[in-house]
């Protein structure tokens, strides 16, 4: 079972979740139900990726109590601005067959629409009536942080961003734990398989008898990340859970982040 990090509003997450890009929702309801049975207690999801349907039906299926699975979801652009995001969280919500969410996210900032500030005080507000019991943002730079910061009432619970060791986002990392953000990983373990075949990466894996993905996994849990990593393989599956039983040494953490490559990709192009 996996372990829960606390929340600057009091509340609790899941240190580990499952992403569900780009999983349909035939393919979610699938993969959610196993996930759900081999432990997993925290699901990823949203508007964009077009599977809350199945989402929720393999919620309801698991037969789990409701407080015992962590839901995040996310609106995008067509949620921002004025009240769209009622509409917008209540269309997810009735897609996913539930009362509330357990997180809401802006999915991204779009700074050129300026209309994220507007956005997130309709969050409070949604937060406020219990349609949502925490609020974040996904993608947001530190200048997008510090605006809301100065122009609202609510420091964001998490912003979720792409991370991984060749992605390592040092400054906003820094200005997340500054301000009592939980950063969540998405692309947790790359992209195409590179990052799980680095000579640095598979040279600690041989030396603690485990999987490149559960090294690289391990090592966001060291740094107080949050990953959530994506897979459809049972095995994979069960790979991902499974690493709480070991711990990398602090000369191993810092091996694996001094392969930062730079920014990565903007996710509003890669879909995330």
């Amino acid at each position: 079972m996996a372990e829960r990090i606390r929340l600057n509003d009091g509340r609790t997450m899941p240190t580990l979740g499952l992403g569900t890009w780009p999983l349909d929702d035939a393919e979610a309801e699938r993969v959610i139900a196993l996930a759900l049975e081999l432990g997993y207690r925290h699901i990823d999801t949203a508007v964009r990726y077009g599977n809350e349907r199945g989402v929720g039906r393999a919620l309801a299926a698991s037969g789990l109590p409701r407080d015992e699975v962590f839901v995040t979801t996310k609106l995008d652009g067509q949620h921002q601005g004025g009240d769209k995001a009622v509409d917008g969280l209540r269309g997810s919500l009735d897609r996913l067959g539930l009362e509330h969410v357990d997180l809401l996210l802006i999915h991204w900032p779009l700074p050129a629409r300026d209309l994220y500030v507007d956005t997130w005080r309709t969050f409070e507000r949604l937060r406020d009536e219990g349609l949502t019991r925490s609020i974040g943002v996904s993608n947001f730079k530190p200048a997008h942080l510090r605006r809301l910061a100065q122009e609202t009432a609510t420091v964001p619970a998490v912003n979720q961003v792409q991370l991984n060791p060749y992605v390592t986002r040092e400054d906003h990392r820094r200005y997340h734990e500054e301000h009592g953000i939980v950063t969540v990983s998405y692309s947790p373990l790359g992209k195409g398989g590179d990052l799980l075949r680095d000579p640095v990466v598979t040279g600690i894996a041989r030396a603690h008898g485990r999987t490149p993905a559960q090294v690289v996994l391990r090592w966001h849990l060291q740094l107080g990340l949050v990953p959530i990593p994506k897979s459809a393989h049972e095995g994979r599956l069960r790979e991902n859970l499974d690493v709480y039983s070991f711990v990398l040494a602090p000369d191993e953490v810092a091996s694996l982040s001094a392969l930062d490559r730079g920014d990565g990709v903007d996710s509003d192009v890669s879909g995330h």
